[in-house]
């Protein structure tokens, strides 16, 4: 049995911040209480004028995934080993379905990209790319695997994208096995025709992908979503909401009372279309779906986090590297690759830009980066919380150390960063998963393998 008493700091949960010390004993939080003495525990972490937070949980990840023809430049090591240093202690990432395959071979097919390389606990969404009968029965039993939520598409037209009977069907499965359909909700038909129309008058550079992905074509979609779900008596989430058009169809189908539920990323909340623009190329690296969207969006997704129209931040982490993957596109927008790298930096830029800048308190940033996410994907109480019996994830975090983000300084395995030369005020100083110290003043004390698959409960969280 080993000990660890966090003292002195200020633990903050959703709905609290208070004075207290934090005693762990071996995997678990054993106790939070005031003046815990120091001869309880086997090693001492001082945590004065420090904030104690329940680890990050990044609920969209895709690491080591193929894509266009290569493959993300994270893998379950690298990309695990990035979110520590950020204070992401726990992810789940997507395991895709090959189409006229059995969902539980693509199970077993993450599983073992997984093995011998998390550095952090991980979960496992199943992408649904082909729904026959049989398929029906295959979601009840990932279910009882611990897979407690299933992404379908709407965009991506011949490679993932499904029909409405098959996103319905769905639904109405989940609607009975008590699982969770995440929607990537773009019309993806519509999309395909303007991009077809674009490459024929020669319009070929990376701005282009966002100018072809109109907010209309993401709105549209997720009304179609809401709609489905609610023929279907289903709750739905929205994945990477990224614009005002978007956001009104959830904030409405929320209004009159329907379980839906919705998720932004760093990137639609600090970056704009502009970025697209960038000359030599450089715009590839802002490539990814939902595109960037013009500068007044931004501001209203800040407010939606804050009314809580959106209840979740996650990253789309989805990293290529720009010298020898984007490049695939050099010449044709439609081939650069789909993604961009942010799992370490999901919780400076969150805090920064919303706690430090007004736009959220410090209780609701816990909230949208690690408690909801726990709730809503069968994760709560034992992730999520500070808190008697749930597990030793905690972060201790330096409101007051400043940062500047870089592809010089970062661990993601990716040549550039998006937040190239931002600069953020608060971080990670100790981040401690399960209970063991794996990132302590700038180094890794981690390793490999660690990480365990989390078995989600279906329907962890309150669906109204």
């Amino acid at each position: 049995m080993s000990t660890t008493l966090i003292k002195g700091g200020t633990v903050v949960s959703s709905v609290s911040a208070f004075y207290a010390d934090v005693l762990i004993e071996d995997d678990r939080i054993k106790d939070v209480a005031d003046a815990i003495p120091v001869e309880a525990a086997d090693r001492v972490l001082d945590a004065a004028g420090m904030y104690v937070l329940p680890g990050g949980i990044d609920v969209h990840t895709h690491l080591d995934m193929p894509f266009g023809g290569t493959t993300s430049s994270d893998d379950f090591e690298t990309g695990t080993r990035a979110a520590a240093f950020g204070g992401t202690t726990t992810i789940i990432d997507f395991a895709i379905q090959p189409k006229g395959t059995r969902m539980r071979d693509a199970l077993d097919t993450w599983w073992r990209k997984a093995d011998g390389k998390a550095c952090i606990d991980y979960g496992l969404h199943m992408i649904v790319t082909d729904l026959p009968d049989a398929g029906l029965e295959d979601m009840d039993s990932l279910v009882g695997e611990g897979v407690a939520s299933f992404k379908l598409f709407m965009a991506y037209p011949g490679v993932l994208m499904v029909d409405d009977a098959t996103i319905f069907k769905a639904l109405s499965r989940t609607a009975s096995n008590g699982a969770l359909i995440c929607m990537h909700a773009e019309n993806g038909s519509v999309i395909d025709v303007i991009v077809q129309q674009a490459l024929a008058e020669g319009k070929r550079a990376p701005i282009y992908h966002a100018m072809t992905r109109p907010t209309r074509a993401e709105s549209e979609a997720v009304h179609r979503a809401i709609a489905l779900a609610e023929m279907s008596g289903a709750p739905v989430y929205i994945v990477h909401l990224s614009s005002e058009d978007a956001l009104n169809q959830v904030r409405e189908a929320r209004d009159r009372g329907v379980p839906v539920f919705a998720e932004t990323c760093p990137q639609y909340l600090l970056l704009s279309i502009e970025e697209l623009a960038r000359p030599d190329f450089e715009g590839a690296k802002y490539v990814f779906t939902p595109p960037l969207r013009e500068k007044e969006n931004l501001e209203k997704l800040w407010t939606g986090l804050a009314q809580d129209h959106l209840q979740v931040v996650s990253t789309d982490h989805c990293p290529f590297c720009f010298q020898d993957q984007k490049a695939l596109g050099k010449d044709d927008f439609t081939k650069i690759p789909n993604g961009g790298p942010g799992i370490e930096n999901r919780l400076q830029l969150i805090h920064h830009h919303g706690v430090n800048m007004g736009r959220i308190s410090l209780n609701r940033f816990v909230e949208l980066v690690s408690t909801t996410p726990a709730k809503l994907f069968g994760l709560y109480p034992r992730k999520g919380e500070i808190a008697i019996g749930s597990d030793a994830d905690v972060v201790i975090w330096d409101a007051g150390a400043e940062h500047l983000i870089s592809a010089a300084t970062h661990h993601m395995r990716v040549d550039y960063s998006m937040f190239e030369g931002f600069a953020v005020k608060g971080n990670a100083k100790t981040v401690i998963s399960r209970g063991e110290i794996i990132v302590e003043g700038g180094l890794f004390r981690g390793r490999a393998g660690r990480g365990q698959y989390l078995r989600r409960e279906a329907r962890g969280g309150a669906w109204q």
